[in-house]
């Protein structure tokens, strides 16, 4: 039983429209459940304080008087919620990050344009494409190994894809190393790596979470907002002799995370997972039963919950570099503040539940058998 403890790394309207949008604010509220049936505006190409399929995913909980409005107008009042429930801070830090991405991509010159808008035939392993098309648990689970409960192995990426991204990776960091420009680099957890994000890669990414990353998700980790991810981080790290060489034992800022090797050559570097847990018992020890390690394969993904506590060995030689994209689900965090119950995926929450059941039936069948035994017998 391991006593290892995880660390939490630190990531113009329309006049009728408003009028009614007033009276709506003051006597209307989000739906507590999305609305599956309704098709939601896409909001890509405005200039917005946060991601577009921030707001595609909340137009899903608009009462339903609203669904018909413009879209200038239902954005106005999805803005409205947001800017009213985000803290002054959140908004700044948002805004300077808007800034600083700006300043970027204003400046560096992308070597593959063609990585930067999603082509999922030269992209995608065909297994992985054609399970995504049928869109089925079973189709999934076809390209899938599931070693442990709640972790999924497959093939992902092709290798000329992986050859690209890690090419383009080398480009940015040469262009910082000739700027002097001082890049924001992963978490607090990596000293190496880059945010795919910050140079342009964002719409790409959130296209693979959207189509990709999501109805898979929806099927196999529901339970912490998988239907719902509506924003992301992407970035890569890189682990070698020269780069980190390992990751200590953390859970990531995330609801699902997507982990894929890139390359190139290396030997060492096993990820390996001790169980899921909820913030109460994130140092709790780990069982048996919840102990995996992982061998990194290039163009190969895992995929788990954001709360599977997780780490990275040393990586022993050569240079190992990683595609990881933390998915989140903003709608899942909210309603996680009022839950005292996590028993659903947090795997100590489930064994103190099971325990107490087995407490209170033990009580009921002593209750019962000494009502059974009759007094002089």
């Amino acid at each position: 039983m391991s006593t290892q403890q995880p660390t939490s790394p630190s990531a113009g309207q329309n006049g009728n429209g408003l009028a009614l949008l007033s009276s709506m604010a003051a006597t209307h509220r989000l739906r507590l459940n999305p609305n599956t049936d309704h098709k939601p505006e896409s909001y890509e190409g405005l200039q917005l304080e946060y991601s577009p399929l921030l707001f595609s995913s909340l137009e899903r909980y608009l009462p339903p008087s609203m669904l018909s409005l413009s879209r200038d107008s239902k954005l106005h009042y999805m803005r409205d919620i947001i800017l009213r429930y985000s803290p002054e801070v959140d908004r700044n830090r948002v805004q300077r990050q808007r800034e600083y991405r700006q300043k970027i991509i204003s400046h560096y010159q992308p070597l593959h344009r063609e990585l930067y808008t999603m082509n999922a035939s030269n992209f995608f392993a065909p297994s992985f494409l054609k399970a995504i098309n049928e869109n089925k648990e079973e189709s999934f689970r076809s390209i899938m190994a599931e070693p442990t409960q709640g972790i999924f192995t497959f093939e992902m990426l092709q290798p000329r894809f992986c050859e690209l991204l890690l090419a383009e990776v080398e480009n940015f960091e040469k262009w910082v190393h000739e700027t002097k420009f001082r890049i924001m680099r992963p978490n607090t957890m990596n000293k190496f790596g880059a945010v795919l994000d910050d140079f342009g890669l964002e719409t790409m990414l959130d296209k693979l979470m959207e189509d990709f990353i999501r109805p898979i998700s929806k099927v196999f980790f529901s339970d912490v907002g998988g239907s719902t991810l509506d924003s992301h981080h992407g970035f890569v790290v890189e682990y070698g002799i020269d780069r980190d060489v390992e990751l200590g034992f953390h859970v990531d800022d995330s609801e699902v995370t997507l982990n894929i090797c890139l390359g190139k050559q290396f030997s060492g570097g096993d990820l390996f997972f001790r169980g899921v847990r909820c913030d109460k018992h994130v140092n709790t020890e780990t069982h048996s039963d919840e102990i995996l390690d992982y061998s990194h394969v290039p163009g190969h993904a895992v995929l788990h919950r954001g709360r599977h506590r997780h780490g990275a060995r040393a990586t022993a030689s050569g240079h190992r570099v990683n595609l990881l994209l933390w998915c989140r689900s903003s709608v899942f965090r909210e309603l996680r503040k009022y839950q005292k119950d996590f028993s659903s995926w947090c795997g100590e929450c489930q064994r103190e539940k099971k325990e107490r059941q087995r407490i209170s039936i033990a009580a009921t069948k002593q209750e019962l058998l000494k009502k059974e035994v009759k007094p002089g017998t």
